[in-house]
């Protein structure tokens, strides 16, 4: 090694990297953050909050991810259009180019951590970035050891990061100058191309998700709260109020992105947050607003003013802008980012087409029907000719992690509810009245009031209705909420367009889910939408 700073566990001989420059090893995300400033990687807002910018890559880029097929592991992943392969020829000529490439660099930053706060499920990684911010990055997202776990940590993945080595998809047999390939017979992931940190850690989400299922622990896309004996967890597409409805003064956050579902309970992959920053204000989101304030969060392309303050409204960059932050930073957390087996299983949509109920409770089979199906409707943009809402479908609401079949996960989520008691739940934080354009969006506390009576189970003894087309029960009540809201077919002035519209949503469910009929249940299947008018819609 040319040197090192910080705490080495080993060196990077072991990774094949002899580099020529200094080491920056396992240091703090303060300390890396003051040299990603001296070193021009980002500025300082007026509250010494790091500001990055990622370039022409705002998001994650995925048709550039692949999985190499290799025996050991081809047969447990869903290949497609999602889970695109790579042959290990490829892999390996571009992990050399990586290897040479960081290798040359004046300084490498590495960080030795871990995924998972139960450690006895936790995997232990190594990060290892061509820049500081991007360490930082690393540090703040996953769960950092203490002195005597760095003693014995010994990474069983590692990440090698060249956010400006960019390849020649021509020669290189890629789809662009972006990369990111994940060999699990190797242990390893290369990242090049791109300054997008997110890609750093759903890289390793990936792993878990193909690592955990095999040992009976459910991984997941979804945020989590307690109050210490009543855990639940929410499942949602981005859009949807996962971030802000797990957001509870009186409930604390275990986590908002990444967890696992063990024998233990519920656990956070994570360290810290990745929290969408667009229209960040302190009267609506004022614990994620206060780490935007704090030495130690780093901002992606955040616009400053000229004062040096965000503006969360300014989208000129992207509207994807980020905030990374230690989850030390939300006041109200569980200590050990952990909880107990959820009683309650909540999945959020946004429906723009504004038929889904407000709140509906589901079966066993239909919990894993729109577990799969992972729906939620965007509104309309600024797209000539879009004038209507469009449906999006991501299987277990994380397509783009999830390399195994979703029948797979969605039997463990059964499994995991059926063990414990839970009751599963969809709600629909989008509109009422009438579609996107016409009718309303739901108001947020009316959502909280019909959240809350369901963690709290004060709709256990109401009376339901079962919805014609989706089969889910409806409760008829639930205090706090004007009972004509509950039934969304009330709220429509025209009935007949609502039928329309209904009926035309059920057929996107139906059509959605023919990729996945072979992989699953015949109960599963049974749990599928039944349009009443549908031929009028082909």
């Amino acid at each position: 090694m040319a040197g090192t700073i910080g705490t080495p566990s080993g060196d990077l001989s072991q990774n094949g990297i002899s580099p020529s420059g200094l080491i920056h090893w396992n240091l703090e995300a303060r300390a890396l953050i003051e040299i990603a400033h001296q070193r021009g990687e980002g500025v300082y807002s007026a509250d010494k909050a790091l500001v990055t910018e990622t370039g022409e890559r705002t998001g994650r880029s995925p048709n550039d991810k692949f999985i190499v097929d290799e025996p050991s592991t081809s047969d447990d992943i869903n290949w497609g259009d999602v889970n695109i392969s790579c042959d290990e020829d490829t892999f390996q000529r571009m992990r050399a180019k990586v290897v040479e490439y960081l290798s040359e660099q004046e300084a490498l930053f590495v960080q030795d951590l871990y995924c998972g706060a139960d450690f006895s499920e936790a995997l232990p990684i190594r990060v290892i970035n061509q820049t500081a911010w991007h360490n930082a990055f690393a540090r703040n997202m996953f769960i950092r050891p203490s002195e005597q776990q760095l003693e014995t940590h010994e990474p069983k993945f590692t990440v090698f990061h060249a956010p400006h080595f960019e390849a020649d998809a021509e020669k290189d047999g890629l789809a662009s100058q972006c990369f990111v390939i994940v060999n699990y017979a190797a242990k390893e992931v290369i990242i090049g191309g791109t300054r997008y940190a997110g890609e750093v850690k759903k890289s390793i989400f990936s792993v878990m998700n193909l690592i955990l299922p095999k040992k009976g622990i459910l991984p997941m896309h979804c945020s989590a709260n307690t109050t210490g004996e009543n855990t639940a967890i929410f499942f949602g597409l981005s859009g949807t109020g996962k971030t802000t409805l797990s957001a509870d003064p009186k409930r604390a956050l275990i986590g908002d992105d990444e967890h696992g579902w063990g024998s233990n309970g519920v656990f956070n992959f994570e360290g810290g947050c990745y929290a969408k920053l667009i229209d960040l204000s302190p009267e609506d989101e004022p614990a994620i607003f206060a780490t935007t304030r704090k030495f130690g969060s780093v901002l992606e392309n955040v616009v400053l003013d000229e004062n040096g303050v965000p503006d969360f409204t300014d989208t000129s960059k992207t509207q994807n802008t980020r905030g990374s932050y230690p989850i030390e930073f939300i006041e109200n957390r569980t200590a050990d980012s952990k909880g107990g087996h959820p009683q309650n299983v909540i999945f959020l949509t946004c429906d723009a087409f504004g038929v889904l109920p407000p709140i509906s409770r589901l079966s066993p089979s239909q919990a894993a029907y729109h577990f799969i199906s992972g729906y939620t409707a965007k509104v309309a943009g600024t797209e000539i000719g879009v004038k209507e809402p469009q449906a999006t479908f991501s299987a277990c609401f994380g397509e783009p992690f999830m390399p195994m079949h979703p029948g797979v996960y969605a039997d463990l989520l059964s499994l995991k509810m059926a063990e414990h008691g839970a009751n599963a739940w969809l709600i629909n934080t989008g509109w009422s009245g009438g579609a996107y354009g016409v009718g309303n969006r739901m108001k947020i506390r009316y959502t909280r009031a019909m959240l809350n009576a369901a963690l709290d189970g004060e709709l256990d003894n109401v009376a339901f209705a079962i919805d014609p087309r989706f089969g889910f029960e409806v409760p008829e009540s639930c205090p706090n909420v004007p009972d004509e809201i509950l039934q969304p077919r009330n709220t429509w002035a025209d009935k007949d367009e609502y039928d329309a519209t209904a009926d035309k949503l059920a057929k996107m469910f139906l059509e959605n889910f023919g990729r996945y009929e072979d992989g699953v249940s015949a109960a599963v299947n049974s749990a599928a939408p039944s349009p009443r008018i549908i031929a009028q819609n082909d």
